[in-house]
């Protein structure tokens, strides 16, 4: 497997040949280039970085060497253990940090692994951050410091409790009206962190009747911890089994957010921002973004509360960029991605559990159908995701340009890889950052329509590269 450098972070499989896979070389390598980028950027003498990890198997071994290596640059580095992606960021900004790096592979399966970079903002570095701190992985001399400069090994664990006060203090979480629903939950945490921060989430939220599937972050993941439908078919049973009001399910770093509705049938990644936007936009006015990749339903919903919906390209760091440049009050990605500005510039399934209790609990002074009947209160569309795995040979881009030709009489955007809107339906074409495939996301209000235009253009696609 070919390691993996974007904006997303470095990652890659454990094990493996330096340079081809994610070896403990590249980790120290990678951490050295970050941390040496750091100090080329501050004028402080003393720096601090914050760090936190999901629970996978490698998660202490990397854990380790990020540690040595920041020590050695001179770094002092605050260790949260075992936390979440949002909870890193949160922490960088409380503990006025210069940076921090979550060890993460997020929806990834479990013999992967990554680092996740950011900046003094709490959030994921830029475009060219990332370009620079490859360029010093590669071809810097790096020099560390001396034995009485070595920078410090601090733990933190009390950012669980910190993060979850952070929420409970904003203005749109109705404790109450949740406490009030007597809700009964049932949330599927996939072996990892999301078991040690939901239950106490939910018992401050007044969620008191809590069914717990894989809530032990022992790494072992029981099912593909990315949170899809075909993932999902055991809490799916288990929410139809406990008579519960909901089903609650995040990866592995707990940054996507994926609901289960009281009949077992799938609320639906992409209608998770939908429904946080349409309750934060009925209390706060201001615009939305998501990634080209996501569903119309949202511009649908923005629009009916009279503001405006912009798309980015995909990726955090993009959605993120765009909501600052257009003063977006809520935002995200279409794979459950909850993005609330009040607390932080970066996706939280934890903040996205929050208001999304808030807004069921006051939904129509819902009854026990109440998670379905939301869910049929959105413009219906349907998504068809596939991806063509690719080949080391193959140039993508010539592939992306011989498409936007094929298709040039439509409305085209090409700021990530080509996205085509019909009048009726989109598709998207794009090169993963995370995964060496391409992405051929399509929608329509028809799932038949859908499905055949993702079938059209990868035969397009195939037809390309047979040529």
């Amino acid at each position: 497997m070919t390691l993996i450098k974007s904006i997303s972070g470095i990652r890659g499989t454990i094990g493996g040949k330096s340079g081809d896979n994610l070896s403990p070389e590249d980790i120290v390598k990678f951490t050295s280039a970050y941390g040496f980028w750091l100090k080329k950027h501050s004028d402080k003498s003393n720096l601090k970085v914050v760090i936190g990890r999901d629970a996978r198997m490698s998660g202490e071994m990397l854990n380790n060497l990020v540690v040595g290596t920041l020590q050695g640059l001179g770094i002092d580095v605050i260790d949260l253990g075992l936390s979440t992606t949002p909870t890193v960021e949160v922490a960088v900004t409380h503990e006025n940090a210069d940076g921090g790096i979550i060890l993460t592979a997020s929806h990834n399966p479990i013999e992967w692994n990554a680092l996740k970079l950011l900046n003094h903002k709490g959030e994921f570095i830029s475009g060219d951050d990332g370009n620079e701190i490859l360029e010093i992985a590669e071809g810097s001399s790096i020099s560390y410091a001396t034995v009485r400069k070595l920078g410090k090994h601090y733990f933190n664990h009390d950012y669980v409790q910190k993060h979850i006060d952070m929420i409970l203090a904003l203005k749109l979480v109705n404790v109450e009206a949740i406490k009030a629903k007597n809700f009964k939950v049932v949330i599927d945490c996939v072996n990892s962190t999301g078991g040690i921060f939901l239950p106490p989430l939910l018992n401050a939220l007044g969620v008191k009747d809590v069914v717990k599937l894989y809530c032990e972050p022992n790494g072992e993941f029981p099912h593909n911890p990315e949170p899809i439908p075909e993932n999902l078919t055991e809490i799916s049973a288990a929410v139809n089994k406990h008579n519960a009001d909901l089903g609650i399910v995040v990866d592995p770093d707990v940054d996507r957010l994926a609901l289960v509705c009281e009949d077992g049938e799938m609320f639906g990644e992409e209608y998770t921002l939908v429904a946080v936007a349409d309750y934060v936009l009925k209390h706060t006015k201001g615009n939305t973004v998501s990634n080209l990749s996501s569903t119309r339903a949202l511009r649908d919903v923005t629009l009916s509360h009279g503001a405006e919906y912009f798309a980015s390209a995909v990726g955090e760091v993009n959605v993120v960029a765009k909501m600052k440049e257009v003063n977006a009050v809520i935002g995200g990605e279409g794979n459950g991605g909850i993005i609330y500005p009040e607390l932080h510039y970066g996706r939280d399934a934890l903040v996205g559990i929050a208001l999304f209790l808030s807004h069921l609990a006051t939904f129509k002074g819902a009854t026990k159908k109440a998670c379905s009947e939301l869910r049929a209160s959105y413009n219906n569309y349907y998504i068809s995701k596939n991806k063509i795995e690719l080949t080391p040979d193959l140039d993508v881009d010539a592939v992306l340009k011989k498409i936007q030709e094929k298709y040039a009489k439509e409305e085209i955007n090409t700021i990530d890889g080509v996205k085509i809107d019909f009048e009726n339906e989109w598709v998207h074409l794009r090169k993963s950052n995370t995964e060496p495939i391409i992405r051929i996301y399509s929608e329509s209000k028809s799932e038949s329509t859908a499905k055949h235009l993702a079938e059209k253009i990868i035969s397009d696609i195939k037809e390309i590269i047979k040529g």
